[in-house]
């Protein structure tokens, strides 16, 4: 269940059997920034393809790149194909590809070409007369934090961020939304001063996947989970996103940001915000939002962040039966970098609810398998009626939440061994959105894609998380700045042994996802 259709089990003016009724975009159109990369590439166009595949765009939509490329419209529109063949979710259908490629232009420049701008503005008022965009359009930024100011004020300067009344204007940004707290006030800055705050959309794609929503189904939607949420039966929670892959060729960015900076800032605290905030008052984006902020605010970071993080840097091993490099030793970076590519923090939230709960973030590259979880881990019983060499072999029970692959719930609890000893071990029931469900989930970029020409912003962050993340990170970084290296792991293992300490000097220890 998605948080739209919570909102209308809340609503009681709204007609249930409109629930399931696709949402479909209006007339309007994106234009891409950095229609040359890799995102725009590998998700937005096939995003967009699917979008039109599954009916959820209107006939007159249009898709705009720009580029600093000698292409023409027609190349675009070649590039735009050979991606969405590729990329796709959804079968590659002629009628669809014809119907979206009428709506394709392309307009070639730089971000401080004045007369590029004037011609995009051309291209933009052209679609609204031919394709009846009607004057809708939204901006999209894939392009690295440092041309966000130019792109903006030529935006500005061009008339393309000014909508006529009646109609819309919306930018999107990518993360990351700067590099510490400073930085993103001053980005923040530059953008309200070209957008209103409601036409700013910034883009993370986590809180897109299926199963990120279905956090908040799962805790307000039953009965069963939501009584035991909280500090007298939970000890622990542990929010994971781990890759097996590294850096490849993303030295330019990768380099300097590190893990923490660009993945716990953003997605695990954006994920614990999730699972541990209060139940909305409504479902919209302001009683979403302001759920997530108190959380935000109520996170205190520990006292010694010697003992309670940890950070490493992978190192050469084996990966998947394969030799692979280590960090230093790839293509493009400096060997004496000290970029973490593991990041361990240990977090409290000082509410009612979780006090005394630690929560434990972790993410890095070259780890055993690619995963996302939020594993809620649950305390012991309190009592137990068996002799203790029945119960030897079982934990804690556990709810673990799959963000990704095998989008899924699974819940850990102990049974009885068959046969005539009184013996219980852990045991799983687990749910599988491929098992319960007929059809795919959408990719990630679908939803979101498709809530920003809505207007509909549940699932983006407002400024004011975004600097309470940095809030919460920035002491973390600087600490690491001024206490030596990252701490070397074997990549295909699952970080440094300073993050198993770190979790033993609390008694506990890391899931083996």
């Amino acid at each position: 269940m998605s948080p739209a259709d919570v909102t209308a089990e809340h609503n009681p003016l709204r007609d249930p059997r409109d629930r399931r009724l696709p949402r479909i975009a209006g007339p309007s159109g994106l234009v891409i920034f950095g229609v040359t990369g890799d995102l725009a590439r590998k998700k937005l166009m096939p995003a967009v393809y699917d979008l039109t595949n599954r009916g959820l765009l209107p006939p007159g939509f249009a898709l705009t790149g720009f580029a600093r490329r000698d292409w023409d419209t027609r190349q675009f529109a070649e590039i735009v194909h050979d991606s969405v063949k590729e990329h796709a979710r959804t079968p590659f259908r002629e009628a669809t590809w014809r119907q979206l490629a009428e709506g394709i232009r392309f307009v070639e420049g730089s971000f401080d070409d004045d007369a590029a701008f004037d011609r995009l503005s051309d291209t933009v008022h052209e679609l609204d007369e031919v394709r009846g965009t009607e004057g809708n359009h939204a901006f999209y930024l894939s392009v690295p934090p440092s041309s966000f100011p130019v792109v903006c004020r030529q935006l500005a300067r061009s008339g393309l961020s000014q909508p006529r009344e009646g109609t819309w204007r919306r930018v999107v940004i990518e993360k990351p939304f700067g590099h510490d707290l400073e930085s993103a006030r001053e980005l923040n800055a530059v953008v309200s001063e070209v957008f209103r705050p409601d036409d700013v959309f910034r883009i993370d794609h986590y809180l897109g996947k299926e199963t990120v929503q279905n956090i908040l189904a799962l805790r307000f939607a039953n009965q069963l989970f939501e009584p035991i949420w909280n500090a007298n039966y939970v000890d622990h929670v542990q929010i994971t996103m781990a890759e097996d892959i590294g850096i490849g060729g993303r030295a330019g960015y990768y380099d300097g940001i590190g893990a923490a900076r660009d993945v716990i800032q953003n997605h695990l605290l954006q994920l614990l915000a999730l699972t541990a905030m209060e139940e909305p008052v409504s479902f919209d984006a302001e009683g979403l939002r302001a759920e997530k902020t108190k959380v935000l605010s109520a996170v205190r970071l520990p006292k010694d962040l010697g003992k309670h993080t940890s950070r490493g840097q992978y190192s050469a091993g084996w990966q998947g039966g394969e030799k692979v490099a280590g960090y230093t030793e790839e293509e493009g970076f400096n060997p004496g970098s000290t970029t973490e590519t593991f990041a361990a923090i240990r977090v409290d939230i000082d509410t009612r609810r979780w006090a005394g709960v630690p929560f434990y973030l972790r993410t890095g590259k070259r780890l055993g398998r690619r995963v996302t979880e939020i594993a809620v881990v649950f305390k012991k019983a309190p009592h137990l009626p068996f002799e203790s060499t029945a119960t030897e072999e079982l934990g804690k029970n556990a709810l673990v939440i799959r963000v990704q692959p095998d989008e899924g719930v699974t819940l850990r609890f102990g049974a009885k061994v068959p046969g005539t000893a009184m013996e219980v071990r852990d045991v799983t029931m687990d749910f599988g959105y491929g098992h319960a469900f007929t059809e795919s989930s959408p990719e990630a970029y679908e939803r979101l894609i498709l809530d920003v020409l809505l207007g509909d912003p549940p699932l983006f962050p407002r400024h004011e998380e975004v600097e309470l993340s940095w809030k919460i990170l920035d002491p973390i970084t600087e600490y690491w700045a001024t206490h030596g290296k990252p701490d070397p792991y074997r990549s295909g293992t699952w970080g440094p042994a300073s993050a198993d300490e770190m979790m033993a000097r609390d008694g506990r220890a890391w899931r083996i996802p």
